[in-house]
């Protein structure tokens, strides 16, 4: 059996020795065999449970949910049902982020477009982020109210 030192396992894997390591100590990854010297060693097959760990990051998944996709991916009498609920209520997760994500945008975009952007000193997009009121007061939309909310195009609220 051919064994890998750690650096060419993350090269193999895609995932970061630091990365490895890191999901060593938090239990998502079994600790390596180690050479008498010390040295973690790994095989192919753990090479291809980094590299189901890495695809999982990539597509967002939480290490909870990758440890519970890794269950079921060696589980080989699991009901694909499982793994698709698992899915699915990730899709909804990332849902809930865009939608964050885009209203954030919005008010972004809404603060830009009150901001003169000239040589002078007001400027409503310092102004909402020194507010100390802006950030505790909801919107019915679900997002938090701002100072951006009351300006008008090309300068402050009158």
């Amino acid at each position: 059996m051919d064994f890998m030192n750690i650096g060419q396992a993350a090269k193999a894997s895609g995932v970061t020795a630091k990365m490895i390591r890191h999901y060593e100590s938090v239990g998502l990854f079994p600790e390596a065999q180690r050479t008498d010297s010390g040295y973690r060693q790994y095989t192919d097959k753990e090479v291809s449970t980094l590299r189901f760990i890495r695809q999982s990051r990539d597509l967002g998944f939480s290490i909870e949910q990758i440890r519970e996709l890794l269950g079921l991916w060696q589980d080989r009498r699991r009901p694909s049902r499982q793994v698709k609920a698992l899915a699915q209520a990730h899709i909804q997760e990332l849902d809930a982020k865009l939608q964050e994500l885009q209203a954030m945008k919005a008010a972004l975009e809404h603060l830009v477009h009150c901001c003169n952007g000239d040589d002078r000193p007001d400027c409503p997009i310092i102004e909402t982020l020194a507010d100390e009121d802006s950030a505790d007061m909801p919107l019915k939309s679900g997002r938090r109210r701002n100072r951006a909310d009351g300006l008008r195009p090309g300068g402050p609220a009158r």
